[in-house]
């Protein structure tokens, strides 16, 4: 019995796998589309990402593109966790339908009870951001987990990456207060601090290996 029943969850397993595997990509594509305002859903994921998504490449620590590398393949997670001259970079080209040409990075981080991560998308000045999409595996609903809301991402639009030629990852900060280094910076969630904080920390060590490649689209 105990073997049939192995076998039986084996099988099941393996067939489900392949559609498992699916879900997850279209999820990830819905959440690159979304750092660009574009809302997708299951069914219409893929074909507005071949749409609009019309390149995609995996940087090196030069800024300059890897032969033969997969952008959508690049696990983040572990990518953000080496030193920066020993990262890959996937970036993401989108083309809007005024031809406007945005590029799309993706942020991970931790959070107060787990990884948070996202996407920003950034202006052809390399500069200026023209949205982001946050996500979160299990902060605190109605606290840290508003990170997810358009309320909070939405502050992001505008805002600018480098200040005076400096990189200056914009600050989350609380209400009131300034960042004394002279960024730009959103206001923070009420009363989810460390996710908030999480999020600062996410855009600084993500988006710092990137700064060779930004500042070449100048």
């Amino acid at each position: 019995m105990v073997i049939l029943v192995a076998a039986v969850l084996a099988v099941t397993s393996l067939s489900l796998k392949e559609k498992q595997t699916r879900n997850v990509e279209i999820d990830k594509m819905k959440q690159i589309l979304s750092s660009v305002h574009i809302a997708a859903t299951a069914d219409d994921a893929q074909s507005l990402y071949k749409k609009y998504i019309v390149d995609s490449y995996v940087l090196g620590a030069d800024g300059k593109p890897v032969d033969g590398a997969d952008a959508f393949g690049v696990d983040v997670a572990v990518q953000v966790k080496l030193p920066a001259a020993e990262r890959r970079l996937p970036v993401y080209v989108c083309r809007l339908d005024n031809g406007a040409q945005k590029y799309i990075v993706p942020l991970y981080g931790a959070g107060l009870w787990g990884p948070i991560w996202g996407y920003l998308a950034i202006d052809a000045d390399g500069n200026t951001i023209y949205g982001a999409y946050f996500a979160h595996q299990s902060e605190t609903p109605g606290l840290g987990a508003e990170i997810q809301t358009p309320a909070f991402s939405g502050q992001f639009v505008g805002k600018h990456l480098f200040i005076g030629g400096e990189f200056k990852p914009v600050a989350v900060e609380k209400k009131g207060q300034k960042p004394l280094n002279g960024a730009e910076y959103v206001d923070a969630i009420s009363g989810g601090t460390i996710t908030s904080k999480g999020v600062q920390a996410m855009l600084s060590n993500s988006l710092e290996p990137y700064c060779t490649f930004l500042e070449s689209l100048k």
